[in-house]
């Protein structure tokens, strides 16, 4: 028994010992170099630049009161649809007391004045009737008349427009209390609240801003790209928007505006670019997404096409290594005229023909 499991014990060290020789012997063996094998093909290469940016829309206009007050009443919320004329708030006037005073004593001389020469009037056509004084004077007391009774009314119109914000004589559609529309669109902010003081606009203030309204069927791309490229770009090229919010979706749209002025940021001169987006019906945008644009900058189609990597650069001159025998990878060193790139593969003008095998980057195991 004991001589048994000595056998075995050398027969396994004997193996080992085999095992190891063999595999060293596998190892110093020289291996064959294998190469990629690229084909020269037909494909089209553009050269594109990425820029990113927000869709913005093309009219966003921020409704400002006519008059000063406390807002009452809030007939839109932000995301509701307006057309032009639409209420959006109401507002009580709160008028000045100097204002006011000054209005109601305009109101009581023009009714005085009113008063009296309605009397001069009177006694002036009783007197021309019987022929005492001359028709001159009628008619200037009568022209007196007719103009104290405009002046009244005006001042009558001017205390309502004081007092209350709306003349007494106006359509009731017209009036300052309300706030209304100037454009159709998407209601996209509403920044006040019931009971919140308004200022109109005037010289010297903007205004308190009632509502922001925009038409978001006509949205525009707005980004920024780098003087490095700027000069490559022209009005009516095409760019691809890649909106991430909706999943990465692609749209398409046409640059329309170049800055002819760059702003810096960062320490790099920064031009704005804007580009008319076309968004489908069925799809819902909201102002500020996030989006990227792809413009392309030149574009070959049915080109000869290589990898760029297998280009070899001697000086002003490219060669690359074009195998003349596949079974033995025997390679030729020739010389190419390049074209456009994308950074990937690179066009070739002149030096080989579609189909041609070139060697490409080393195979390690």
């Amino acid at each position: 028994m004991k001589k048994a499991k000595k056998w075995i014990l050398l027969a396994v060290i004997a193996a080992v010992v085999v095992g190891v020789f063999v595999y060293l012997w596998q190892q110093s063996r020289p291996k064959p170099v294998k190469y990629e094998t690229p084909v020269v093909t037909l494909s089209t290469i553009q050269k594109s630049t990425i820029v990113t940016g927000k869709i913005e829309p093309r009219d966003e206009v921020e409704i400002k009161p006519q008059i000063s007050g406390i807002i009452t009443e809030l007939y839109k919320q932000a995301g509701d649809k307006v057309r032009v004329g639409d209420a959006i708030a109401k507002i009580k006037v709160i008028p000045d007391m100097a204002q006011l005073n000054s209005a109601e004593s305009r109101v009581r001389l023009a009714k005085y004045n009113l008063e009296n020469s309605r009397k001069v009037f009177e006694r002036d056509s009783v007197l021309l009737a019987q022929n005492v004084i001359a028709n001159e004077a009628y008619e200037k007391s009568r022209l007196q008349y007719i103009s104290d009774q405009e002046e009244y009314l005006a001042a009558e119109d001017h205390l309502s427009i004081t007092r209350d914000g709306v003349a007494q004589k106006a359509d009731a559609g017209f009036t300052n209390t309300i706030v209304k529309a100037t454009i159709a669109g998407t209601v996209l902010d509403v920044p006040v609240k019931v009971g919140n003081s308004v200022i109109l606009t005037n010289t010297f203030n903007d205004g308190t801003t009632i509502a922001t309204v925009a038409d978001m069927q006509d949205l525009l791309f707005v980004g920024s790209i780098d003087e490095t490229e700027v000069g490559k770009l022209r009005e009516g090229m095409r760019m691809d928007l890649v909106i991430g919010a909706l999943n990465d979706q692609r749209f398409s749209a046409t640059l329309e505006y170049i800055a002819p002025k760059g702003t810096e940021q960062n320490g790099a001169m920064m031009f704005e670019i804007k580009g008319a987006a076309t968004i489908p019906d069925s799809v819902v945008i909201r102002a500020g997404y996030s989006a990227n644009a792809e413009i392309v900058l030149a574009e070959r189609v049915n080109v000869l096409t290589i990898p760029e990597y297998t280009v070899e650069m001697e000086g002003d001159k490219s060669y690359i290594q074009l195998i003349t025998d596949t079974a033995t990878q025997a390679t030729e060193r020739r010389e190419i005229r390049t074209g456009l790139s994308d950074g990937l593969q690179i066009e070739v003008l002149d030096g080989v023909q579609e189909g041609d095998i070139i060697r490409g980057n080393q195979i390690t195991q």
